[in-house]
C-alpha cells in the first residue's frame, strides 16, 4: 500500500460538485495518442503517446500525466534535449467563477502554464498565455466514448490569428471504459 498514492487519489468526483466534473470527468482512464507537432519550419512531427487521467484530492481535481513518446520508447538523452515531453496537469474546478484552473508543469523543459476552463459548444477550451506573453488555447473536440482530439494553438497577435503547433488524436486504451463510471456521467453538450 502507497500511502502517497492513496492520499493523492480518489475513487471519483466529490460529492458537493459532482456536476460541474463531468465537464472533464469523462476523461478519467487511459488514451493512447498519435500526436503531431507542426514545427516552425513547416514540417510535421508526428509520433505516439499515452496520457492518464484519475479524479485526485477527495474528488474535487482531475490529474492527468501526459507522455511523448511512450515510456516503453523514451530516450534519456532526448527529454534532457527537451524533444520528449512527460508532464502532469492539475484541473480543479473553482465554483465561485464556474470554471476550471488548468496547471501544466513539465518538469524536464521547465514549461509551467496556467489556463481557465471551460465548455464552449460541443467541446472544451482551456485559454491562457505563454511566458513569452503569446495567447495560447487548449481545446478538446470531437468528443467521443472512445476518441477525442486535443489541440493547442498560440497566437502572437493577441488572437486575431491563431496558428495551431500540437495535436492528439486520442483513443481510449483497450476500448476500455471510463473508470468509475458508475459515478461518472457522459459529457453531454
Amino acid at each position: 500500500m502507497d500511502s502517497y498514492l492513496d492520499a493523492l487519489r480518489a475513487d471519483g468526483p466529490a460529492a458537493d460538485r459532482a456536476n460541474a466534473m463531468d465537464l472533464y470527468g469523462w476523461l478519467i482512464g487511459d488514451w493512447a495518442l498519435e500526436v503531431s507537432e507542426f514545427l516552425a519550419d513547416n514540417t510535421t512531427l508526428t509520433r505516439p503517446g499515452e496520457w492518464h487521467f484519475g479524479w485526485v484530492l477527495e474528488g474535487r481535481a482531475i490529474q492527468d500525466v501526459w507522455i511523448v513518446p511512450p515510456r516503453g520508447q523514451r530516450r534519456p538523452e532526448a527529454a534532457v534535449a527537451g524533444s520528449e515531453r512527460y508532464g502532469t496537469t492539475l484541473r480543479v474546478y473553482d465554483p465561485g467563477i464556474d470554471a476550471w484552473h488548468i496547471l501544466w508543469t513539465e518538469p524536464v523543459t521547465q514549461l509551467y502554464l496556467r489556463q481557465i476552463g471551460r465548455r464552449q459548444g460541443a467541446g472544451i477550451v482551456q485559454d491562457g498565455r505563454l511566458p513569452d506573453g503569446q495567447l495560447m488555447r487548449w481545446s478538446f473536440s470531437d468528443i467521443a466514448a472512445h476518441s477525442f482530439v486535443w489541440r493547442s494553438q498560440v497566437s502572437a497577435d493577441e488572437g486575431t490569428n491563431w496558428r495551431m503547433n500540437v495535436e492528439f488524436l486520442a483513443r481510449r486504451m483497450n476500448g476500455g471504459a471510463a473508470q468509475s463510471t458508475a459515478r461518472v456521467r457522459p459529457i453531454a453538450f
